[in-house]
């Protein structure tokens, strides 16, 4: 039989434990509230809500929930007006968010750093806020630099969810070093630095990132309550990292309207996946890293309107590092503007890379703006099943010392053709309508070896695959990305 004195040390010991193990896994974790009518004053409870979404992110532990309740929520204090959450747990997240069915509004003021600061922070949920400038205030007041921080300390399992991030003077979500991040359903535009970027990694740099069914687009046209035209920083991208070993996945999502590029990355294993670049000022896709793929993607509308003559190009492939590899897969391309290659790969570069190119739809509309390709000695270049139309362009493509025309297109590859895709309304500085016309040579002229299964629209492809990336179908309107 146990002793009293022994027995009550070995029940404090398991309570102990138990209050170890429950604060570990979340059991015991909390959910506080923020209110457009509640103190600082207050615990913080649904009934006594706080006052300040940044003290209340200041107030919880790793593993409590701070809800926001709808209203306006006026940011202009560093760095007391910053929302600065704790870290959670793999098996405890700490989450901020909105309340459910109503949206609260962070808005900034007095060119405020950023409404919240994640560097060095990890296992966080940010869900179902918008972030923006105070509109209802002028002059220098109306400054506000960066939506969300993760940039200045590594940082590792990060979700934001459902934000709508706009008319900022930096970054929307501006980051650095951060493995594991996934940006889902969110609206990042009118971002004076563009959507998503951030200086290069001192730290491994950006991996493991999922962007899905988002919108990256206006960089640039919109800073410190203009229209971005005397924005510093002169070429905003809708998606803009520095190099990393990835993996990077940017999936059923748009970037459209940016100043700079539409998506630009420098990392290795980026994925890019049923998506729509469109009028983008500066280049589509650019791919700086090896083991890089862009399928089932639409690319177009280079220049954005503009008509003057600019280096840009629809896509970019570029890599320093010896047997990189590139796929390009059921694309559909299409430049109006002209006076520009419509893609180029190893411009300046001399590596040896390898470039598959399969089921895609290359138009171009200008002059002079043929598919350069790089030496021979620099590019393996394999292509096949694809369709040209550059009707104002004696050539056509140019790898190294080869020159491909609309006559001998075929001897590129394998099921390699040329002639009028036949879109059903292509665009220039607008939207537009890619799918095909009946009659499109495209039509059961591409090939399912190493396709993708469905199309953009996520219509399942037959077993006669149509080049690039829609599917021919009578019931096709324009393309939608799904959003919040």
């Amino acid at each position: 039989m146990i002793p009293n004195s022994r027995r009550s040390a070995l029940v404090f010991r398991i309570c102990a434990l138990a209050l170890v193990l429950a604060s570990a896994t979340g059991l015991w974790s909390a959910t506080y509230y923020v209110a457009t009518n509640g103190s600082d004053s207050t615990p913080g409870t649904s009934a006594k809500p706080w006052a300040s979404p940044a003290y209340g992110s200041r107030q919880i532990k790793g593993g409590d929930t701070l809800i926001i309740r709808k209203g306006r929520y006026i940011v202009s204090v560093y760095d007391d007006d910053i929302m600065f959450p704790p870290s959670g747990t793999s098996s405890a997240w700490t989450v901020i968010k909105g309340e459910d069915g109503a949206r609260p509004v962070i808005a900034g003021r007095n060119d405020l750093f950023a409404a919240m600061n994640l560097a060095g922070k990890n296992y966080i949920q940010v869900e179902n806020l918008e972030i923006t400038h105070d509109n209802k205030v002028s002059g220098e007041a109306t400054y506000f630099r960066t939506g969300i921080t993760i940039s200045g300390s590594p940082s590792r399992s990060i979700l934001l969810k459902k934000l709508y991030i706009h008319h900022v003077d930096e970054y929307g979500v501006d980051m650095q070093d951060v493995q594991g991040i996934k940006i889902l359903n969110c609206r990042l535009e009118y971002c004076g630095f563009g959507a998503v970027g951030g200086p290069e990694g001192t730290a491994g740099g950006i991996r493991n990132l999922l962007i899905q069914s988002c919108t990256l687009s206006y960089g640039g046209h919109y800073y410190r309550g203009g229209n971005g035209k005397d924005r510093p920083y002169d070429r905003p991208d809708g998606f803009g990292i520095e190099p990393s070993n990835g993996p990077i996945q940017i999936i059923d999502t748009r970037a459209e309207h940016n100043y700079g590029d539409g998506l630009d990355s420098k990392s290795k294993n980026t994925t890019v996946q049923r998506c729509i670049v469109g009028n983008n000022s500066c280049d589509g896709v650019k791919l700086w890293g090896t083991n890089s793929i862009v399928e089932n993607t639409l690319i177009y509308g280079r220049g954005d309107g503009n008509s003057t003559t600019t280096p840009w190009a629809a896509v970019v492939i570029g890599d320093d590092e010896k047997n990189a590899t590139f796929r390009l897969t059921n694309l559909t391309i299409d430049d109006y503007l002209g006076k520009n290659y419509l893609i180029y790969v190893q411009y300046d570069e001399t590596a040896t890379i390898t470039l598959n190119i399969r089921n895609c739809i290359f138009r171009g509309m200008g002059t002079n703006c043929p598919l350069f390709i790089g030496n021979e000695g620099e590019v393996k270049l394999n292509a096949d099943h694809n369709l040209f139309y550059l009707p104002k362009n004696a050539i056509i493509l140019s790898h190294g010392s080869k020159d491909y025309t609309k006559s001998n297109i075929k001897t590129l590859g394998t099921g390699n053709i040329y002639g009028d895709p036949k879109f059903i309304s292509p665009a220039w500085g607008k939207t537009g309508n890619y799918h095909l016309k009946s009659g499109s040579p495209a039509i059961n002229h591409g090939t399912s070896t190493g396709a993708p299964k469905v199309d953009l629209d996520r219509k399942k492809r037959d077993s006669k695959p149509d080049i690039g990336a829609y599917e021919y179908g009578a019931a096709h309107a324009a393309a939608k990305i799904k959003s919040f």
